[in-house]
């Protein structure tokens, strides 16, 4: 939209590996103000908020967890896994988690109990128990993917050996939302076949 740019995939994980440097980056209005309601509690930590130009769903907190968990830098927005354990634990930040909620849905028509993870801080979740990191992306479930419009730097931590990771590998390109989408397959449906494929145990190919 803004001309032939090069329409930078790296800044997120620039940021992210800052010292002392706490960036965000929601998924919707109601994450942005508790990303806010953070930001404005703390006096000595500099913070980055990272932020969409496009028109983002807000997601329905009567159907998922509420946004404070922002506050935890990730939270787990919704489990089709009563006793906790998922077959796949999908994780994305931004406008990205609107896309894993629906491909949880894709999922559960099939009969699988996929967990969903909005993970709008990696900072924030990094200063938390282990306890609690473990209680979000539990270490048993290895079959696990991640969806970010950014390359993969910092992902693996999350995604461990066996987790897929749907990104982006060469600079964006600059168009309308849904053409970009299109071209590059972000979609539910490849993030659930995806799913699917960590959970069978194929082979990654490039963790893309």
């Amino acid at each position: 939209e803004d001309g032939p740019t090069h329409q930078p995939i790296e800044h997120l994980a620039m940021m992210r590996s800052i010292p002392g440097l706490v960036t965000f980056r929601p998924s919707d209005a109601n994450e942005n103000v508790e990303a806010w309601r953070w930001i404005m509690n703390s006096e000595h930590t500099p913070s980055v908020l990272v932020l969409s130009r496009q028109d983002l769903p807000i997601i329905d907190r009567s159907v998922y967890a509420p946004a404070s968990g922002v506050q935890k830098g990730a939270y787990v927005l919704k489990c089709a896994a009563p006793d906790g354990n998922p077959d796949v634990i999908l994780m994305a930040s931004g406008s990205e988690v609107s896309l894993i909620c629906d491909a949880y849905d894709i999922l559960v028509s099939k009969g699988i109990k996929p967990r969903i993870v909005s993970m709008p801080s990696f900072n924030l979740f990094e200063q938390q128990s282990e306890e609690y990191k473990e209680s979000v992306i539990p270490p048993k479930v290895r079959a696990r993917v991640g969806v970010e419009f950014a390359g993969d730097f910092g992902w693996h931590k999350y995604l461990g050996f066996d987790g897929r990771f749907i990104g982006m590998e060469t600079f964006g390109e600059s168009a309308p939302l849904s053409r970009l989408l299109e071209k590059f397959n972000f979609s539910p449906d490849r993030i659930a076949d995806a799913a699917e494929g960590v959970i069978a145990g194929e082979p990654c190919e490039g963790r893309s």
